[in-house]
């Protein structure tokens, strides 16, 4: 099932990485403002070509997983990315999740040296998809403002358009069920939550990178939406499933709920 699946998102993707590709997507740095707890908010712009698109954390069946390396950041202890709500789409007859014209990605830096300098410089691969993927490789490096700076409205929109927590949607007990398949494990959540909006999906995360999640069969019964899906290791190991470090997003069209672990249950 795993080949199979890698098999078909690859058909429809460039061999290769592309390194800065102007003409499909451009990346640059919004420099932000210093925050009252000496952290730095800053963000990434992404302008993409008409017809391109780019992807979320957890791409769908067919999107390329982004991926940041800050290694050539100075004074820079840790980055975290805080990711608006995505939309669903489809690529070549498969879903996938992620963002079209412009994406503007809220990133917090915490300096290893509170009150000095930061300068912000990432490695990026990423994904992005018209008739065809092509993984792009670029770089970004920006000084950021050592103190004030102005809050940039692009950023605060982008923070304002995050997810819903458990809490602010009212979600109840979430609970799962793991068992044994041919290669891997089969996960079952059931989630208790009102429905927000249409075309309701369910994306499971494991928290481990050396874990490959399949997209999961969504379905609703009354205030219950539930999910399924197989998990494998990207080596073909056994493994053993943390259920407090799965996550699972309920998206909806315009709309979206974080949910952390879930309980046996």
């Amino acid at each position: 099932m795993l080949l199979s699946l890698v098999l078909v998102a690859a058909s429809a993707m460039v061999p290769g990485a592309v390194r800065a590709a102007p003409d499909m997507v451009t990346v640059s740095i919004l420099p932000g403002w210093r925050m009252t707890d000496g952290s730095h908010m800053a963000a990434l712009r992404f302008v993409l070509a008409p017809g391109w698109k780019t992807y979320w954390r957890a791409p769908g069946e067919a999107g390329i997983p982004p991926r940041f390396d800050w290694r050539g950041s100075r004074n820079v202890a840790a980055v975290e990315i805080l990711w608006p709500t995505p939309q669903q789409t489809t690529t070549n007859g498969l879903r996938t999740i992620g963002y079209a014209h412009e994406l503007v990605l809220p990133v917090r830096v915490t300096p290893a040296r509170a009150g000095q300098a930061v300068a912000l410089s990432g490695d990026l691969e990423i994904g992005v998809c018209s008739e065809v993927c092509v993984p792009v490789e670029t770089q970004v490096s920006l000084d950021l403002p050592l103190s004030g700076g102005n809050r940039d409205p692009r950023i605060a929109a982008a923070l304002a358009a995050r997810p819903y927590t458990a809490a602010e949607a009212g979600v109840g007990h979430v609970r799962c069920q793991v068992a044994p398949i041919e290669g891997g494990m089969e996960l079952r959540a059931e989630i208790e939550m009102a429905q927000r909006g249409a075309q309701e999906m369910v994306v499971v995360e494991s928290g481990d990178p050396d874990l490959w999640v399949a997209q999961a069969d969504t379905a609703r019964s009354g205030n219950r939406i539930s999910a399924r899906t197989a998990i494998y290791h990207v080596d073909g190991r056994g493994f053993v499933l943390d259920r407090g470090a799965l996550r699972f997003t309920v998206l909806s069209r315009g709309d979206a709920v974080d949910i952390a672990g879930c309980t046996g249950r």
